[in-house]
Parts: structure tokens; C-alpha cells; sequence
């Protein structure tokens, strides 16, 4: 052995003073250093300064993007305060900006609510910052203070007078040593700020981009508050009844709002905020609500005979049939379940919600009998769909049970039987199903050929799902089961590969089965087994040397290198069908060449992946249109 040194004494026991240690793991503070953590940023700063609007401070904050990537946040608030901490022995805002676990929130009533519970959002923003910059409008003067890396680089000062305003700009460079990506997205952005205005009604949120060639401004705020975040998620599906159903109230010291309506589709959409915290995984809150609505609407039912003594209740399900709601609560001191704030764990907060929206929905369903009657017919019509539903479920089952060889005969499955090294092709039409049968490798590739356009589930019920053969096919082929017999332990293989042509029927048979897998199998896109193939544009052949090109400027390259001239053979494929095995195999299938996309989903902007999903499949047509004019000037590779 070499002379190493593998001495372990008491010196080798390192302290991260202070913010060294967010430094030397960002993730465990803003969850990852990718563009995920970059945006991250910005809403601890953003969240501190929503902070103050809920104690009723604040009713503005701007929000900019500079032209060098840095991001400059300003709110109306209190400003955060300049006098000397005497604990630490510096200003109060040195210390919210440079020492961990320091904040307004943790007593002494400056707040009576908030988001940020730790403390570690202004001072994890600047240790992760190349600088910072915090200037405060408080008492009639302004103040400033510079930081690099975290690190103070002045004592705050007085730069002059402020008059009445008061309020904190704080402005920061994201670190390129920390970060994979600091261009800021900003979409990303707006459709968090918008969730946060919706959440405080009355807070005005400006968003600006001025980047060059980039500039843009949106401005959120909602009087409604959570109303028109409803209305918002709403639009691109028919409601059942004009009213938005709103129950406000506190109970054991939580203060609960919720607002909700029923559409015309067949998923619900339910979505829990604490303190303004999406809660992507619900927890008490929610558990209240859903209590509430099953007891309320069945005791209405029974009550004005909508239900026959001899018919069963409704179950919940059935009632949160195309139902939307937001459930906001504020409490005191949450308790999250794990540090990034998925889940809520209080208990007091599941009576609070349960109490105030059924005392509230009672008084509003007897004062509106007709959308009573209208919610219970339609959970009533859910409810035998659902029971036409089981029965085919059973009876595919069945047939399992009896039968081994159950997989469907379109099938060509392949010999090894590890899942971890199997996977599955889903390929558009016949023809280039038998091409991929032919190229593919046996013993790791399966091909499942679809005929046609499968059927769109965000406009059917589950009895139609399925009853539908491609469907079908595609459930049984995985092995998972949907909904709520789904077991991803069953999973049969851990790439699933949707392969259709690279036009616009491709496009639609893609999004259509990413649309069944979204509302079905969402566990599958979460842990990332869906794939897109991409199959090549072009075919460059010369000297009888062969390229393939996968866009146009990735033909041009090869272009450029092997020279424009008379030999150059370039075909345009259309679709699959046009290569043989061979080629196919070559561009599309083999695992060392091959280009896969993989398909994934951010749990956080659920409710903004929702609203996607249903204004592109769902039946409303004005909600597609504005889509489409957004968005039509970021459109490639359009065959017209």
C-alpha cells in the first residue's frame, strides 16, 4: 500500500461554518442545481415578499428579469428591518441574508402565517448567488448592502431619503459554479407567479423580461383571489352550473378557503396549498375536503330522494367526477411531511377543512337546488359508468386468469423476461409495425403496432377506455393496470417507446397516447420509462456512403462538411413505412445509435400541465385557438 494518509482524528471532522455548507450541497436546500433549483431562487425571494402581503403589508411585487440573466425582485412591503439584531450584534437584514436558520417567523408574532418556515430562503439565495444586492425603504431612509458568494462585502449604509415609500429591492446573479443551466425561463416563472396571485387575492404580481429581443410584460392580479383560479383551470371545459362554490372560515387556528365547480370532463382536479405552498401530494387538508363533499352531497341526496332508498351511496369518486377545486388553508406552524413540502401532516387541519365546507356547501346547495340536482345526476351516471367499467375489468382479468396466453396478438414480444432490459415499442400502422418486427432485436425489444388513431380519453369515460381495442392492447402488453388496480412493480418493461412518423399525424398519435399515459399511468412519466423515438428527416447518400439527418440544420452540417454537388442524394421520409428493417433498425432502434427522448413531468406545475392536457384535447374550441396563437410562431417541421 502507498503512503496515504487515512488518518481519522479529530480534526478531520469538518464544520461548514454558515453558508459554506449550502454551497457544498445546494441540493439539499433548493432540491437540485438544475433549472428546477435556478427558478427556485427566485421564489424564496418572491415567497418572502408574498409573506408580507398576508400580513397585510404589501400589495405590489415586480418581478424582472435583467438583460444579464440577473433577477431583481421589489415589493411595497414593511422593508426588511435595518436595526442592529442584538444576538447577532449586526443588522437584522445582514442577518436574514448571511446566517441559516435566521427569519421573522419563528416567534414573536411578526408574522402570523407564512411559506418559509426554515429561514434558509434569503440566505440560501445569496449563498448561491456570484452577488446580491439589498436595498430597503424603511423610517423614511434608504439602505443598501452588497454580498458575493455570501460573503458581506459592507457594512449596510444609509444612501439617502425615501419619504413615505417603504419597501425591500433585492437583486441577484445566480452562480455559474453552482448551476448547470442560468438562463431563465419565463414561462416557468409566470405560471408560478400567476399561482401565487390567484392565491392572494388582491396582491398585484408585474412579471418583466428584459432580455434583448425577449421583452415582455405580464401583470397578474385577481380580486376573486382563488375564484378565478376556478374559473382559470375551467376554461377550456363546459361547468356544470355558472356558480363558483366558495367556502370561507377558520377553526381551530386555521383559516380555510376553498373554491370549487364541476366541468363537463371525467378527471378530477383537486389541488392543496399551505401558507400558499402547493402540496403536491395532499395530506390532511385535502383528506378533510374530499370527507366533506362524499357526507355532503350523499346526506343531500338522501334527503331530497335524488337517491332511492334502495340505490347505494355515491362514493367519492363518483362526486369529484370532473370536479375542480382549490384548497387553501394558512396555519400557524405547518407540519410538512419531508422537507420539500409535498405533503401536509397536521391533524388539526383535516377537522378545520372538513367542518367549514360542510356547514358552508349545506347552507349553498339548499339555496341552489339545481346544481345540486345536476352535481348528483351526473355522480349517479359516473357511478354506473364506473360499474361498467369493473365488470370489463373483471372480465379482462378473468380471461387472464384462465388463459396464459394473454397478451394481445398483435404483440411481438421479445424472449428475456427482466423487465430492467426489456422494452417496448408503440408503433403507428401495420407497415411499420412489420419493418420494426423485423429490425428489432428479440431478446430486448418488443413491438406493439397500433392501427389508427387510438381513441382520445380526455373526452370518454372509463367504460368506453375500456372497451376500446388498441387500449386495451396497450394496458395488457405493460402489465401495470390502470387506476386503481395500477402496480408498477408489474411494469414488463422500463422503456416505453412511443415510434410514429415524423409529421403531423405522428405528432397527434404521439400526443394522444401521451395523453392516455398522463391520465392513466401517470406513475410511468413521473419515473421516467415513456420515451419519444426520433426517426431521421433525411437520408444523404454519396459515394455510396450513407448519413442520416434529424432536423434541418443537422443536414446542413453534414452539408457543409461533405460538400453541395450533383452526387448528393437526399430523400425526405415521410413516414416509417418508407425505410426497410434494415434502415430502420439503423436510425430508429438500435440503442447505440438511436436518438430517445425521454418524457418527463414537473410535480410541480401540475395544475399548469392540467390546463395544457384539457385546451388541447378537450372539447372547447376558443381556449385551442388563443393556444394555438400564442404559440404559432415556435412552429418547425410543419408539412403544409
Amino acid at each position: 500500500m502507498g503512503e496515504t494518509n487515512t488518518e481519522y482524528g479529530a480534526d478531520q471532522i469538518q464544520i461548514l461554518e454558515g453558508l459554506e455548507a449550502v454551497r457544498k450541497r445546494p441540493g439539499m436546500y433548493i432540491g437540485s442545481t438544475s433549472s428546477r433549483g435556478l427558478h427556485h431562487l427566485v421564489y424564496e425571494i418572491v415567497d418572502n415578499a408574498v409573506d408580507e402581503a398576508l400580513a397585510g403589508y404589501c400589495t405590489e411585487i415586480n418581478v424582472a428579469i435583467n438583460p444579464d440573466n440577473s433577477i431583481t425582485v421589489v415589493d411595497n412591503g414593511r422593508g426588511i428591518p435595518v436595526g442592529i439584531n442584538h444576538k447577532a450584534g449586526i443588522p437584522a437584514v445582514e442577518v436574514v441574508f448571511t446566517i441559516l436558520h435566521a427569519g421573522g417567523k419563528f416567534g414573536g408574532g411578526g408574522y402570523k402565517v407564512s411559506g418559509g418556515l426554515h429561514g434558509v430562503g434569503a440566505s440560501v439565495v445569496n449563498a448561491l448567488s456570484e452577488w446580491l444586492e439589498v436595498s430597503i425603504c424603511r423610517d423614511g431612509k434608504r439602505y443598501e448592502q452588497r454580498y458575493e458568494r455570501g460573503k458581506t462585502m459592507y457594512p449596510l449604509k444609509e444612501v439617502g431619503e425615501c419619504g413615505d415609500s417603504t419597501g425591500t429591492t433585492v437583486t441577484f446573479l445566480p452562480d455559474k459554479q453552482i448551476f448547470e443551466e442560468t438562463v431563465y425561463d419565463y414561462d416557468i416563472l409566470k405560471q408560478r407567479l400567476r399561482e401565487m396571485a390567484f392565491l392572494t387575492k388582491g396582491l398585484k404580481i408585474i412579471l418583466t423580461d428584459k432580455r434583448e429581443g425577449m421583452e415582455r410584460e405580464k401583470t397578474f392580479h385577481y380580486e376573486g383571489g382563488i375564484r378565478e383560479f376556478v374559473t382559470y383551470l375551467n376554461r377550456s371545459k363546459e361547468a356544470l352550473y355558472p356558480e363558483i362554490i366558495y367556502c370561507e372560515g377558520e377553526k381551530d387556528g386555521v383559516a380555510v378557503e376553498v373554491a370549487m365547480q364541476h366541468n363537463d370532463s371525467y378527471t378530477e382536479n383537486t389541488y392543496g396549498f399551505v401558507n400558499n405552498i402547493n402540496t403536491p401530494e395532499g395530506g390532511t387538508h385535502i383528506t378533510g375536503f374530499r370527507n366533506a363533499i362524499t357526507n355532503t352531497f350523499n346526506d343531500y341526496a338522501r334527503k331530497n330522494k335524488l337517491l332511492k332508498d334502495s340505490e347505494p351511496n355515491l362514493s367519492g369518486d363518483d362526486i369529484r367526477e370532473g370536479l375542480t377545486a382549490i384548497v387553501s388553508v394558512k396555519i400557524g406552524n405547518p407540519q410538512f411531511e419531508g422537507q420539500t413540502k409535498q405533503k401536509l401532516g397536521n391533524s388539526e387541519a383535516r377537522g378545520a377543512v372538513d367542518s367549514v365546507v360542510s356547514k358552508q356547501l349545506e347552507i349553498f346547495l339548499e339555496q341552489n337546488p339545481a346544481v345540486a340536482k345536476a352535481t348528483v345526476e351526473k355522480s349517479v351516471l359516473a357511478q354506473r359508468a364506473r360499474e361498467a367499467a369493473r365488470k370489463a375489468r373483471d372480465l379482462t382479468r378473468r380471461k387472464s386468469a384462465l388463459d396464459s396466453m394473454s397478451l394481445p396478438g398483435k404483440l411481438a414480444d421479445c424472449s428475456d423476461k427482466n423487465p430492467e432490459n426489456c422494452e417496448i415499442y408503440i408503433v403507428e400502422g401495420d407497415s411499420a409495425g412489420g419493418s420494426a418486427k423485423t429490425a428489432r432485436n428479440r431478446a430486448t425489444q418488443a413491438i406493439l403496432p397500433l392501427r389508427g388513431k387510438i381513441l382520445n380519453v380526455e373526452k370518454a369515460r372509463l367504460d368506453k377506455i375500456y372497451a376500446n381495442k388498441e387500449i386495451k392492447a396497450m394496458i395488457t402488453a405493460f402489465g401495470t393496470g390502470i387506476h386503481d388496480d395500477f402496480d408498477i412493480s408489474k411494469l414488463r418493461y422500463h422503456k416505453i417507446i412511443i415510434m410514429t412518423d415524423a409529421d403531423v399525424d405522428g405528432a397527434h398519435i404521439a400526443t394522444l397516447l401521451l395523453t392516455f399515459l398522463y391520465r392513466f399511468m401517470p406513475e410511468l412519466i413521473k419515473q421516467g420509462y415513456v420515451y419519444l423515438a426520433q426517426p431521421p428527416l433525411y437520408k444523404l447518400e454519396k459515394n455510396k456512403k450513407i448519413w442520416y439527418a434529424y432536423s434541418d440544420e443537422q443536414l446542413a452540417a453534414i452539408l457543409e462538411e461533405v460538400g453541395r454537388d450533383q452526387n448528393n442524394k437526399i430523400q425526405r421520409y415521410k413516414g416509417l413505412g418508407e425505410m426497410d428493417a434494415e434502415q430502420l433498425w439503423e436510425t430508429t432502434m438500435d440503442p447505440e445509435k438511436r436518438v430517445l427522448r425521454r418524457v418527463v413531468m414537473d410535480n410541480e406545475n401540475s395544475s399548469e400541465l392540467d390546463v395544457t392536457f384539457t385546451t388541447l384535447m378537450g372539447d372547447q374550441v376558443e381556449p385551442r385557438r388563443e393556444f394555438i396563437e400564442e404559440n404559432a410562431q415556435f412552429v418547425k417541421n410543419l408539412d403544409i
